[in-house]
């Protein structure tokens, strides 16, 4: 081939270089049911966007700030007629005329002011209101969250689309579609979008009633509107960590071989044995229906009924004295027995009105349960970990991840009515194992929220808590302090700097303000405390060989607290009948646990993890109120 013909063919095989101005845009994905842009698309690129500038899109969102700038009126030309008849100034006589109505009714009155004199004063009316009629015009720059994400888009529009006041209040919902650009002015924002049609707009229509309208409300305030607080920045980051960490667990276990079980909300056992539980029954409904149902009355009233009777007394008494008219006394005898049968019923349905008020007041130990929905003394569960142990016996290693109740009064930051659990239980297993992957699992969680929640934990370090990152990579990175009971208690008693509220001694329950000054004083590190008395922990902990501790474990945690709480179940069918009849529990209801142990019983472990907790460990917030969408706690139950 001949160097000509090789330079052809190459020619041929070379590829054609497009030029810059034929290179395809990129691609914005939509949200794939909303054909909407999420914000989290735009704003979290690494170029913060930029490489989008140019393109066509919808965003929804919520307005979070605003502010707007009025544009100069243009100029107004002077009327043609008057250019030609070469004046350019007013005099002031027409100035006073035109600005003073009043004025120029008391020049009309004397004649004052001639022909043309009028019409000058026409033309100089009509160009005032030439310059009154024409309307301002201003350009509205909005901060739009969506709630994908920590930061804002700006968002400009022209007042010829929309009027303001409409659209700039903090809360407004707004679906635009517009066009990427750089922004005029840059500062924090690297684009903007200009807004070419208003597709939706859901003003706020008291913005004095709105709770959001004042900015930076303390998280305690958000507490009484918790169906607006997520619109705040702080709780939407909360959340996204939260479902980051929902996501991390599920992760963990099915990539370690654990199978998913739901655990039934309503159980028929105390899962713990001492545990202050709610009772669920439809038997005041039935019994306030009952004090209820047949009211006949027609709303008459008991003590007018009692003055008529007394009244309808007198006239019989009157009847019988004149003895005239007998057919008259009888009807007002029977009047007045009808009368008395109507005040006994009313009495009767006082009596049962008065019951019902003291329903709140009677112990479920005088009910019927027999009459009762499921036939029998039913609660909401504190633990799914019994339930767990019959799939476990079966199937291996299973977890559970749901809502857990305790009727408890307490006001602790750290522990309210409704929380949600993660729950493990693993067949074969032993107390050791159990720690190891409670360990395991805390450790993966806080790896998990540091590497897929980056954008989340820059705004917590800022606005809540900025040493939370490096608390969690040394959680990561650290090994966990692992000390007995007993050596627990030993340490404490050793502390003379602080006095604590409940005396440190052996056999008692370690409180918050035991376990914390463990965690954040002495050890400085997660400390995990294992071997606990058999009296504080729940009946159905498998017994140690010294008869007096438990093989119970609790992970505690710098500036949390008690995370996770594990054990080992006891597997022999008389230590565990024993216990419960030392609770006096009602062994028939355990009767379906106990055959776990009479047909093919193994060892076996597992743990609870507080999950609320867990976001209180990723985010630093102080009070767990704070990380739960809708707190339930004791004497409130808003939304």
């Amino acid at each position: 081939m001949s160097s000509r013909e090789e330079a052809s063919g190459s020619a041929i095989e070379a590829p054609k270089m497009a030029s810059p101005q034929e290179l395809p845009k990129p691609q914005i994905p939509n949200s794939k049911y909303t054909k909407r842009v999420v914000l989290k698309t735009l704003l979290e690129r690494s170029d913060g966007g930029l490489g989008l500038v140019g393109e066509r899109i919808v965003i929804g969102g919520w307005v979070k700030s605003s502010k707007e700038i009025r544009k100069e009126p243009p100029p107004q030309p002077e009327p043609e007629h008057r250019a030609q008849s070469g004046h350019k100034d007013l005099t002031c006589n027409e100035i006073l005329q035109t600005r003073v109505p009043i004025l120029r009714a008391f020049m009309k009155i004397f004649g004052m002011g001639s022909r043309s004199g009028k019409k000058k004063e026409k033309e100089v009316e009509s160009g005032i209101e030439q310059r009154v009629q024409h309307p301002i015009e201003s350009t509205v720059i909005l901060q739009v969250s969506d709630g994908s994400c920590v930061p804002t888009l700006q968002v400009v529009v022209e007042s010829s689309l929309v009027p303001p006041g409409r659209i700039m209040l903090s809360g407004t919902c707004v679906l635009v579609e517009g066009e990427i650009q750089r922004p005029s002015d840059p500062g924090k924002h690297a684009i903007e979008l200009k807004t070419e049609k208003v597709l939706h707009l859901g003003v706020v229509e008291d913005h004095e009633k709105y709770p959001l309208s004042k900015k930076r409300l303390p998280l305690q305030t958000l507490r009484n509107w918790a169906h607006f607080r997520p619109r705040t920045t702080t709780v939407a980051s909360i959340t996204r960590i939260r479902h980051a960490l929902t996501h991390a667990t599920h992760n963990f276990f099915q990539n370690n071989g654990f199978l998913y079980v739901q655990v039934p909300v309503i159980t028929t056992v105390d899962a713990e044995g001492f545990s202050n539980k709610f009772h669920v029954t439809t038997l005041l409904n039935k019994m306030m229906k009952e004090s209820s149902s047949g009211d006949d009355t027609g709303g008459v009233n008991l003590e007018s009924i009692k003055v008529s009777i007394r009244q309808k007394s007198d006239r019989v008494e009157e009847l019988k004295r004149t003895g005239s008219n007998k057919e008259a006394l009888i009807a007002a005898v029977q009047d007045l027995n009808k009368t008395k049968e109507l005040a006994s019923h009313l009495e009767e349905k006082e009596k049962q009105k008065e019951k019902s008020k003291d329903l709140a007041l009677v112990k479920p130990a005088k009910f019927n349960f027999l009459d009762d929905y499921f036939s029998c003394q039913t609660f909401l569960t504190v633990s799914g970990r019994l339930h767990l142990e019959s799939y476990a016996c079966a199937l291996g290693n299973v977890y559970s991840f749901g809502p857990r109740f305790r009727a408890e009064t307490s006001q602790s930051v750290r522990q309210v009515s409704e929380m949600w659990m993660v729950e493990a239980e693993m067949a074969f297993a032993e107390l050791e194992e159990a720690m190891d992957c409670a360990t395991d699992l805390l450790k993966h969680l806080c790896k998990w929220v540091l590497e897929h929640s980056t954008e989340d934990m820059k705004f917590v370090l800022k606005r809540v808590d900025q040493s939370i990152a490096v608390r969690l990579q040394s959680l990561v990175s650290s090994e966990f302090e692992k000390i007995p009971y007993c050596r627990a208690i030993d340490v404490l008693k050793q502390v003379r700097e602080k006095k604590f509220d409940l005396q440190t001694e052996w056999g008692i329950p370690l409180t918050e303000e035991h376990e914390s000054y463990l965690a954040n004083e002495i050890y400085k590190k997660p400390v995990i405390i294992y071997d606990y008395p058999k009296e504080v922990k729940p009946f159905y902990v498998r017994q140690n060989d010294d008869g007096k501790t438990v093989a119970a474990f609790d992970i505690i945690v710098p500036k949390v607290g008690a995370v996770i709480r594990g054990s080992q179940n006891e597997e022999r069918i008389r230590p565990l009948m024993t216990r419960i009849m030392e609770l006096g529990l009602p062994s028939k209801q355990y009767e379906w646990y106990l055959d776990l142990r009479r047909y093919g019983t193994m060892k076996h472990a597992g743990f609870s993890l507080g999950f609320d907790l867990m976001v209180l460990l990723a985010t630093g917030i102080t009070d767990i109120r704070d990380v739960i969408p809708f707190p339930r706690s004791f004497g409130k139950a808003h939304n």
